[in-house]
């Protein structure tokens, strides 16, 4: 780890213990743009989004959603290789952030921006390929309930990644396995099947469940 990573851990640790962990939550004001310059540019959080994206093999005719997009990093990654992509966040920090991160692509029109909660949400648009959620879905208020919404925005046979890395004190390999049970009941009291779980190496271990919808 490089001295301006572990000073970077160092500053995040001090800021949560002083009420900077509110602002990944719900970031706004000057400590939510804080929060995102820090989730745009900490090395854990950008190796996680990549690596979701890398696992959802995209193609070049997929259109992709994400939802709790923060301020853009998969975004980034997925406009590059999907034909259309739209983010959904509750956080107008972390929308302006996502589209300045993202603004060729969305001058080009393969990106879009879209300031709504997750219990809120009204997207009429084509359906979608491919859903994905990294670190968002265990603040949704009744997640089941929201990912059969989400279920009607994918085509037949659509797929979603839920990616978690339990960011609760003390978390260890145990606790992402169990992250993991509860991800997989939930994808499939909604309707998600054909489950494949995938795990990265990092401290807790992050889990990314793949659901797919009957075609």
């Amino acid at each position: 780890m490089s001295i301006g990573q572990k000073a970077l851990d160092r500053f995040i640790l001090w800021w949560g213990l002083h009420g900077g962990v509110a602002q990944f939550h719900r970031p706004t004001g000057a400590g939510g743009h804080l929060a995102g310059w820090i989730m745009g540019r900490r090395p854990s959080n950008v190796a996680r989004n990549h690596w979701a994206v890398r696992l959802l093999d995209v193609q070049p005719t997929d259109r992709v959603i994400e939802f709790g997009c923060g301020p853009g990093v998969a975004i980034a990654a997925l406009a590059a290789k999907a034909s259309y992509v739209v983010g959904v966040d509750q956080s107008p920090v972390m929308i302006g952030q996502a589209g300045r991160r993202n603004k060729a692509a969305v001058r080009a029109g393969r990106a879009r921006f879209i300031q709504a909660s997750v219990q809120k949400l009204s997207i009429d648009d084509e359906p979608f390929d491919i859903a994905l959620a990294v670190n968002t879905l265990g603040m949704w208020p009744d997640p089941v309930d929201r990912l059969r919404e989400i279920s009607r925005l994918l085509r037949p046979g659509g797929r979603i990644a839920i990616v978690s890395q339990p960011r609760c004190q003390g978390a260890t390999a145990a606790t992402s396995a169990a992250a993991v049970d509860e991800l997989t009941r939930q994808l499939t009291d909604a309707g998600f099947q054909h489950q494949r779980t995938e795990m990265l190496d990092l401290d807790p271990p992050v889990a990314c469940v793949i659901g797919a919808l009957e075609r």
